[in-house]
């Protein structure tokens, strides 16, 4: 009787098991289908039916068309067809030929043909030349024509002087005596319209006396303004006694329409009796 009672406990579990182990052993076609078009390790090809394995297989060829073409690997070449290997090597001569006017790598000249090859060192020789007049990339002067060489020179010069003027990297050496009249006039006009708008680099030293009122009143608006909105860069020690009074009772209004409104921050202890009085109970 116990071997019979384990044997029908041992079916049990069998059958209990069975789904589990036929679920695992039968995989979603629809996944697998798509992980055989990805090229994903999880594909089981032997799953697919015939012409599931004709979709997989041109999805396997154009990932190795667009590998070849983006140089990924693997690519292999001889998987191409002979349209598509015209169509490579186009695609990469014309690369090629890109990457060496942009001056960029890759870039091998001994594929480029003689008239490629010229417009290539052309377009190398106005990097160089752009180089040297806007400071922005790499500078050969013996590269440069004589004339080109003057080009450069004046560029810099007058790239120099509009630094100067705009507040950038400026040489002073590199200037003329009238150009450092214009800098040092344009620089101390910087200076007083940063002082005055609370800009940093704000020299006070550097400001005449009536940009020094006309700063001081200007601060003394912000600061103002700031109180008035209630935020914390108030200084209420800069503020005059009639402003500071009228800030009071701006306060003491806004205090009461909160209270009386029941919206926005009430502080009832700072009610006079008769305001307390109109604010009706809780």
């Amino acid at each position: 009787m116990k071997v019979s009672l384990w044997k029908y406990w041992a079916q049990v579990a069998c059958l209990g098991v069975w789904p589990i182990l036929l679920f695992a052993q039968s995989p979603d076609p629809a996944q697998n289908l798509s992980d055989c078009k990805s090229g994903r390790e999880a594909c089981d090809r032997s799953k697919l039916t015939q012409s599931e394995s004709g979709d997989v297989a041109f999805a396997d060829h154009q990932r190795n068309v667009a590998n070849c073409r983006e140089r990924f690997e693997p690519c292999d070449h001889s998987q191409l067809t002979e349209r598509e290997a015209i169509a490579l090597a186009l695609a990469e001569h014309r690369n090629n030929l890109s990457n060496c006017k942009d001056g960029i790598s890759p870039c091998d000249q001994s594929r480029l043909t003689q008239s490629e090859a010229r417009e290539a060192a052309l377009a190398e020789h106005q990097r160089t030349l752009a180089g040297c007049k806007n400071g922005g990339g790499a500078c050969d002067y013996s590269k440069l024509t004589q004339l080109e060489v003057r080009e450069a020179g004046v560029a810099r010069r007058e790239l120099n002087l509009s630094d100067c003027t705009g507040g950038g990297v400026c040489d002073h050496s590199k200037l003329t005596p009238s150009e450092a009249v214009a800098v040092t006039k344009a620089e101390h006009q910087r200076n007083a319209q940063s002082c005055e708008n609370g800009w940093d680099g704000c020299d006070h030293s550097r400001l005449t006396p009536s940009e020094s009122r006309q700063t001081a009143i200007a601060e003394h608006q912000r600061n103002l303004s700031v109180c008035k909105e209630g935020r914390e860069t108030c200084d209420y020690s800069k503020l005059t006694p009639s402003e500071a009074s009228a800030l009071a009772a701006a306060e003491r209004k806004r205090n009461y329409t909160a209270c009386l409104t029941k919206y926005d921050y009430c502080d009832r202890s700072r009610l006079t009796p008769a305001e307390a009085r109109a604010i009706p109970s809780e």
